[in-house]
């Protein structure tokens, strides 16, 4: 065998072990990092496709499973068209994200700044939406980011929801402090 025939034997055996590898993941989605699976709360159509699915706007809704008591709503584009329809379809990073206290907040354990509260697949490889946590100490708020991230290239796009902690009701007098659950 002479070398150029090697190269191109070794350069299609890469290849190829990389789209078994690839096809094998196809079944593995990314799940919820921390969270449970979002809870799909409406879909609106934005781009019209003669043949195949319709490009869509989704809102979705999580609570956060470390802290009782606050939930997040984010609203994600959807491609349509054939590639989004296989799931093939890289999705665009702009994603929007409102966070509030819906009860008495009650912290299960401590975490540290910036912790993953939620993380989802945004394309085939690579690509993943990420809702974090963090508090602000000095003013008793948590605060939440998301973000999507590519392991070469990241994206800027990204959205902030604050949530201070305040009490819920005459039966919730004790406000916990963010700052005391922050390793």
């Amino acid at each position: 065998m002479t070398f150029q025939a090697f190269s191109q034997h070794d350069a299609r055996w890469r290849i190829g072990a990389l789209l078994a590898l690839a096809i094998a993941s196809l079944g593995l989605a990314v799940p919820a990092y921390a969270a449970d699976e979002p809870d799909l709360i409406f879909r609106r159509s934005t781009v019209f496709k003669w043949l195949s699915p319709n490009d869509k706007l989704a809102t979705y809704g999580v609570d956060d499973p470390e802290v009782e008591g606050v939930s997040c709503h984010f609203t994600v584009p959807e491609k349509g068209g054939y590639k989004g329809w296989l799931g093939l379809a890289e999705e665009v990073s702009d994603i929007s994200l409102a966070c509030r206290q819906i009860g008495p907040i009650r912290f299960k354990a401590k975490s540290e700044q910036g912790e993953d509260m939620f993380r989802q697949r945004r394309s085939l490889f690579f690509k993943k939406m990420q809702i974090v946590r963090g508090c602000d100490a000095k003013r008793n708020v948590l605060v939440y980011m998301v973000y999507s991230d590519r392991i070469i290239e990241g994206s800027p796009k990204n959205s902030t929801s604050s949530v201070p902690i305040m009490p819920w009701g005459a039966g919730d007098a004790a406000v916990q402090k963010c700052g005391e659950f922050i390793q």
